[in-house]
């Protein structure tokens, strides 16, 4: 691979056994400019490279002789799933490269897990802000020494809240340090830190066009409903598929798919918002080392997802957004290598929802046909009626949640008809706790990995705050929301 940029020996070995051919764009553009110490803005889509291009130049940056207690690095994103990404591809740089130390810091995490080798010392560390917040608090991270911060998916981040946080940190770090920003917008927020916290920046822009569908080849399948599964075997086996992405709607249809796949002979696991994290990171590991031949996720679970080698991408479900299908896709093509999607087609309805999602993103796709399926009608269409008769019974987990609702005002049926609507979460920290609803939505956000604008109103009271979350993912907000800290104080959600 011809790099156009000085970087140590050790380095280039890293990258060449990650498999890069050739670099994209951002990285060809940013790497030059970033390690000759500018401060540059980096405007480009997900799925774009950014990790390698700011990755390769902090490793450059740190500084061997200085204290390891010292941090020199520090790269801020907005959800524990991109910190755990980020530091795994740095890590792999630093293959050849001895006596640099990297750690990733996010919220789910217990602080007791952390801290320990965050007293090591650590030269690059990763991390969402408000857990950098912690730790900051705690004096376990020293930034004295800092000579580069990195703001990743920064427009995110302030989506969710963050901007406080930032600001704060920033102000933590020596006024001569490098500051590097990546956003696929620019707001005004984001034009406001440019202004107020970085030098002289240069502007790194790639067109959007190139970010999502150039190396990816898109199809659309149409095939009988309850015959999906048999198409996506079907098209594993025709096209010799050895890795590949899987995206439903639901946490549920991920739990019913992964046994279906396995009895057609297919190692899949799954990864939803509901899995502790732990085991979320073994199977992340397990895909990442090609041990899984299809990893079966829902959008908010996979966020941040960056495996150079997915061959392919299918949509077992049509995405409920437009932006989820970019995302979706932009997991595979990656590090300029060639990558399919495939998104499965069961009726007139989902003809016209494809429609106008390749129309949004001015997409060009090919119907891939398969003539067992055009010709057979099957006598029953018992995988997708299984899957939809099942959703609507409620598990033991949520009928326990229910009827525990249901005691005094509410009703079970009344809970349900609310399935599209917004449920009250109350959390244990209100106005007396300094609180401010910027926060409260950073916290939410940053541990369940809902967007912002997903979250309705947010009421602080005087000991309590009330959120409006999307019904349907109460269970799992909750669940990550629950024992994580708002402004250094440990809170319960319910």
């Amino acid at each position: 691979m011809e790099i156009n940029f000085e970087v140590s020996n050790a380095v280039k070995r890293a990258l060449d056994d990650m498999g890069f051919e050739s670099l994209t764009e951002i990285q060809q553009k940013s790497i030059p400019l970033i390690l000759e110490g500018r401060d540059v803005i980096g405007k480009s889509q997900t799925g774009s490279g950014k990790t390698i291009a700011f990755g390769v130049p902090a490793i450059s940056a740190i500084d061997k002789d200085m204290n390891k207690k010292f941090t020199q690095v520090l790269v801020l994103v907005p959800t524990r799933e991109l910190a755990i990404q980020a530091c795994s591809e740095i890590r792999k740089l630093m293959k050849y490269t001895h006596d640099i130390k990297t750690v990733a810091v996010y919220g789910g995490q217990m602080l007791s897990k952390q801290i320990p080798l965050m007293r090591q010392g650590c030269q690059i560390v990763v991390g969402t802000p408000g857990r950098i917040m912690d730790h900051i608090g705690r004096k376990t991270l020293k930034l004295q020494n800092l000579k580069m911060i990195v703001l990743d998916e920064a427009d995110e981040m302030l989506n969710m809240g963050f901007r406080e946080d930032i600001e704060t940190i920033l102000k933590s770090t020596p006024e001569e340090r490098q500051t590097v920003l990546f956003s696929a917008t620019m707001p005004k927020e984001i034009l406001d830190i440019v202004n107020n916290y970085q030098k002289d920046p240069v502007l790194v822009e790639v067109a959007k066009k190139q970010m999502t569908v150039e190396t990816i080849k898109q199809f659309t399948v149409e095939c009988p409903k309850g015959r999906k599964i048999d198409a996506l075997c079907h098209i594993m086996e025709k096209e010799g598929i050895r890795l590949g992405i899987v995206f439903c709607n639901t946490k549920k249809m991920v739990d019913m798919l992964v046994p279906m796949l396995e009895e057609k002979g297919i190692f899949a696991r799954g990864l939803h918002g509901d899995m502790r994290q732990r085991d979320r990171d073994k199977v992340m590991k397990e895909f990442r080392k090609g041990g899984v031949q299809l990893l079966v996720a829902t959008d908010v679970a996979a966020r941040g997802i960056d495996v150079n080698n997915v061959d392919a991408v299918f949509n077992y479900d049509i995405p409920t957004q437009t932006e989820y299908y970019v995302h979706r896709i932009g997991r595979t093509g990656r590090a300029g290598k060639a990558g399919e999607s495939y998104t499965f087609i069961v009726d007139k309805r989902q003809l016209m929802q494809m429609g106008d999602i390749v129309r949004a993103v001015k997409a060009e796709t090919e119907p891939y046909e398969i003539e067992s399926l055009r010709s057979e009608k099957p006598a029953k269409e018992k995988a997708d009626k299984d899957v939809r008769e099942k959703s609507r019974k409620p598990d033991k987990k949520e009928n326990a949640f229910f009827k525990e609702k249901a005691k005094g005002k509410k009703n079970k049926k009344e809970l349900l008809e609310k399935s599209n609507n917004f449920y009250p979460m109350r959390l244990s920290i209100g106005r007396k706790g300094g609180v401010s609803p910027k926060q409260i939505l950073g916290a939410v956000t940053g541990e369940s990995g809902v967007k912002g604008n997903e979250i309705g109103a947010i009421h602080i009271g005087d000991t309590h705050t009330t959120v409006e979350i999307p019904f349907a993912k109460r269970l799992e907000i909750i669940h990550s929301v629950n024992g994580t800290k708002i402004k250094g104080k440990k809170v319960s959600a319910k």
